[in-house]
């Protein structure tokens, strides 16, 4: 079964523009094909990342819309033409409705863009997962950032979500975000069902990233 880390720059100095760049290569050589490492990056970054490393690389937001007038908005065929693999959204930091969310999954599959959806409790996972979008990242919002995993301060929700998920699409892979920091918190969010981890700042803000994302990956054997 194929394992993930999805590694959200967000908007940090730490990764953006040619710190940006600098980060994703230093994930692409630690990238041995035994996890897969996904960069989730801004817009504007993209192009220069997938030119510079050899890893699927996700844009961190699209819009639902087509070619035209749409000043503004972050056009699904443009992020594909950057380079990008796929896209992320209804981040806790980003919230959109499900009407925006149903809208958005038909256009990423009409442009060849694979979705992560997020989400923040288990009723909100069980109505993206109506949507088919190929990942959910399960995310309590108030864990996001902080030093404690939702695999520790909440095992439940991501054991009760990868059922209820699968229970309405069994081929959706199940994702865990929110605190997650070392290697411990890696390994208990896989054996409590999910197919990897989403992380930012655990990596992004690290004084050694290096050894932040060596940490990570050992959590996976």
């Amino acid at each position: 079964m194929k394992q993930y880390l999805f590694v959200n720059f967000k908007t940090y100095e730490e990764s953006t523009g040619t710190k940006a760049v600098s980060l994703a290569k230093l994930l692409s050589a630690e990238f041995d094909g035994s996890v897969e490492i996904i960069p989730v990056v801004q817009a504007l970054d993209l192009k220069e990342i997938t030119s510079s490393a050899s890893l699927k690389v996700f844009a961190q937001h699209i819009d639902p819309v087509f070619f035209g007038s749409n000043t503004g908005k972050i056009l699904p065929e443009a992020v594909k033409s950057a380079g990008a693999f796929g896209t992320v959204l209804n981040h806790a930091e980003n919230k959109v409705e499900n009407d925006f969310i149903k809208k958005a999954v038909q256009r990423c599959k009409e442009t060849g863009l694979k979705i992560m959806l997020c989400a923040e409790n288990l009723k909100r996972a069980k109505q993206l997962a109506v949507f088919n979008p190929d990942f959910i990242a399960v995310e309590p919002p108030e864990l996001i950032g902080g030093d404690i995993s939702v695999s520790t301060a909440n095992p439940k929700l991501i054991s009760d979500s990868v059922k209820a998920i699968h229970k309405i699409n069994k081929n959706i892979i199940v994702i865990t975000g929110a605190g997650v920091k070392n290697s411990s918190d890696v390994s208990k969010a896989l054996e409590l069902g999910s197919q990897g981890v989403f992380v930012a700042s655990g990596i992004v803000c690290a004084k050694d990233k290096q050894k932040a994302l060596k940490e990570l990956i050992s959590g996976f054997k």
